[in-house]
């Protein structure tokens, strides 16, 4: 059978990735070699709070049985909220409609001893109300080539759609930023949060971002911000 399974889980630096764990314990429980398919690459460092994957089993166990077996063989940083069966040709990334990457910022004079690689921390105050406006000509369909990384699998196309680009800030003094999308490119989400913060730092004009999308150069786009602030909040289909 084809099983469907949504996790969350927490990077641990230095150590072996999400889906390599998650591997480890199928194989602990099923006595399987599996593929998991997940719904998109997770680089090492970067979060999921809604991970969405799939593997195929010969297993006897229940479906609903699933994540509590699973989750006796992985790390307390991984958790399986759920798990259900899907049709055969069902596949994680192929089958996804859009997904939501969240990127967190610490905008505070010093940096959070407990949250060191659950975010980036930027000391320089930062102009949110340039941020905020910057951010809104990401979303609508666009080609992003100047946005994606060197490296990662090919794609076919650069073409990508933002159904919704936006920008808060807490209390606490946090800069969050969300873009709901069609799908990524590879390190998409921390450039375009990298050329966020330098609108914020004045380094660019929120009036360039436009001409800087159209470009299609990376090189005019801000620098991909580290993976440990980065992460996957939902998977729609």
């Amino acid at each position: 059978m084809m099983v469907k399974i949504l996790l969350v889980g927490k990077h641990n630096h230095g150590k072996e990735s999400i889906q390599g764990e998650i591997i480890k314990a199928i194989n602990a429980v099923t006595k399987e070699d599996v593929e998991l398919n997940s719904s998109g690459r997770t680089d090492a460092g970067v979060h999921a709070l809604g991970q969405v994957a799939n593997f195929k089993t010969n297993s006897k166990i229940e479906t609903k049985k699933i994540p509590y077996a699973l989750n006796s063989k992985l790390p307390n940083s991984i958790v399986i909220k759920d798990a259900e069966e899907v049709e055969d040709r069902f596949h994680s990334r192929y089958n996804c409609k859009k997904k939501t990457y969240r990127y967190i910022i610490n905008n505070n004079e010093f940096p959070s001893a407990l949250n060191r690689y659950r975010e980036f921390h930027m000391p320089i105050p930062l102009n949110f109300e340039d941020m905020k406006k910057a951010i809104k000509y990401f979303e609508g369909t666009h080609d992003f080539a100047g946005f994606k990384s060197s490296g990662g699998a090919p794609k076919k196309t650069t073409i990508r759609t933002i159904y919704k680009a936006s920008i808060e800030k807490t209390s606490d003094n946090r800069i969050i930023l969300e873009l709901t999308g069609d799908g990524f490119l590879y390190n998409m989400v921390r450039i375009i949060s990298g050329t966020i913060v330098d609108v914020g730092l004045g380094k660019i004009s929120l009036k360039d971002i436009p001409k800087i999308i159209d470009s299609k150069d990376r090189k005019k786009a801000g620098k991909t911000l580290p993976p440990h602030g980065l992460y996957l909040v939902q998977v729609s289909y």
